[in-house]
């Protein structure tokens, strides 16, 4: 694995985790194959991915607890289907392998995390 990549820049910012996650996600996707199944399954991931962002910055602007918890449990959804879309590249070998495993893990800490806000505001 590439010891020189885009995540070993630690960012603390969840929201801008978040970002970059969706940024890497699109770029990953730019360099797949073209077929239907390709297609497919990467419009699914950018969606999933750009939408755990869009969610989160959602949930910044909630007033109440319940409101807080509701919008993160969305961004962890959406979160995990990324993961799935990643998985199921990764199973069928596409797209460059480094960066499959190192979306795979960001994917599974950010998961983490926002797990983690939710248990906090329950």
């Amino acid at each position: 694995m590439e010891e020189n990549n885009v995540f070993n820049d630690k960012i603390f910012n969840f929201e801008d985790r978040l970002v970059r996650f969706a940024g890497e996600c699109i770029f990953f996707t730019r360099n797949l194959n073209k077929s239907f199944e390709n297609e497919y399954y990467k419009n699914q991931l950018i969606r999933s991915s750009g939408s755990s962002s869009l969610n989160f910055g959602e949930a910044q602007g909630t007033i109440s607890n319940k409101d807080f918890v509701f919008k993160v449990s969305l961004a962890v959804k959406e979160l995990k289907e990324s993961r799935n879309s990643l998985k199921i590249f990764d199973y069928i070998k596409e797209g460059d392998e480094n960066i499959r495993i190192l979306l795979l893990k960001e994917v599974e800490e950010l998961i983490a995390i926002a797990s983690k806000m939710i248990m906090n505001k329950k």
